[in-house]
This record gives structure tokens, C-alpha cells and sequence, in this order.
């Protein structure tokens, strides 16, 4: 099991490569197929895994993977397990702005707060961006799809002036200091 590298091949003329990883596979095909609709400027190659590492088997045909998405269900602590599971199968250099977390069902009333406060810790012990969707309604994934395909183009380098280091300084999750201490009073 080697770790994925984003420097280990060439990138693609006009081509995105991004790879969503889901545990439970609920979300991760709708928002596959909506990604790949809503962009007609640029080849998007969409690749789908449960979980990381990727098998060694289609290693020299597996192409450059620009961006690392990894969809987090606060619904299930499965999810979110996988998620920080699968995380040391990435090389440090994707943490320069090649990987985001996508949250779902953040609205939930039966989701503990607590889930989303592990979340949004992790993704800001590693400076990488945090997208809440809604998985349940057609806007919900395009809203997803259109937020993973601006994000997507900068770290592919698709857009001019712009470095998936630079976008994730600027879209990075923040834990606020106070966030363990939370007092609703």
C-alpha cells in the first residue's frame, strides 16, 4: 500500500482530475454525475473510492489526481471514521491545497454537535477548506457540484494567478478557541 501522490505524474491538458471518497456511497455518485454535467469548459474526470489506499493494480493507468474530497455523513461516525482513516494514505504535498472535507446533513437535529466540532477540528489541524451540502435536494448537490468545480480548477491549475495553496489559505476551516469550551447559557 503506497501513499497517492500529487506530484508523481503529469497533469492533463484542460483536464481535472478529482477523486471523491465516501464510506457509505449515498452521496457520492449523485454528486459524481452533477460534477461532471456542469462543466463544459474543462474535462473533468471524476474517480470514486470507499476508501484510501487505492489499489496498486491500475497505478500506471490512474491519472494525476488534482483534488482529494472526502464526503463525511455526521449522520454515521462510520463516516467520519473512514474519513481520518483514510487520511495517512495521502502524501504531505496534498495538504497544500489538494484535499477538502464535504460534510452532509450539518441541519440534522439528531446529529450530536459534537461530530461536527471533531470534523471541523481535523479539517483545520490540516489547513484544508470545509463545505457543508445538502444531500437530500437536486439544488443541494449542484450547489455542492459548483463549489467542488471552483475549487477544483485551482488546485488542477485551470485558472490563471491562482495556487490550491493560495485558495486554501483563503478558504481553510478555522476552529475558534473557545469551541471546546461552548456554553450555551
Amino acid at each position: 500500500m503506497s501513499l497517492l501522490k500529487p506530484f508523481s505524474k503529469l497533469p492533463g491538458l484542460n483536464t481535472a482530475n478529482i477523486l471523491l471518497v465516501e464510506n457509505e456511497e449515498q452521496f457520492q455518485q449523485k454528486l459524481a454525475d452533477t460534477v461532471v454535467l456542469q462543466e463544459k469548459n474543462v474535462n473533468v474526470n471524476v474517480r470514486l473510492a470507499r476508501s484510501l489506499p487505492l489499489p496498486m493494480e491500475n497505478e500506471e493507468s490512474r491519472p494525476r489526481i488534482d483534488l482529494v474530497v472526502f464526503i463525511i455523513h455526521l449522520t454515521s461516525e462510520l463516516s467520519f471514521q473512514s474519513a481520518e482513516t483514510s487520511l495517512k494514505y495521502l502524501d504531505p504535498g496534498y495538504f497544500q491545497g489538494k484535499v477538502c472535507f464535504l460534510v452532509t446533513s450539518a441541519r440534522n437535529v439528531s446529529v450530536p454537535p459534537e461530530r461536527l466540532v471533531s470534523v471541523r477540528k481535523l479539517a483545520a489541524s490540516l489547513h484544508c477548506p470545509l463545505l457543508c451540502a445538502e444531500d437530500q435536494t437536486t439544488e443541494g448537490v449542484t450547489t455542492a457540484a459548483h463549489r467542488l468545480l471552483a475549487i477544483l480548477k485551482v488546485a488542477a491549475g485551470l485558472v490563471p494567478m491562482a495556487t490550491g495553496l493560495y485558495l486554501s489559505t483563503l478558504t481553510r476551516c478555522t476552529v475558534p478557541s473557545d469551541i471546546d469550551q461552548q456554553n450555551f447559557e
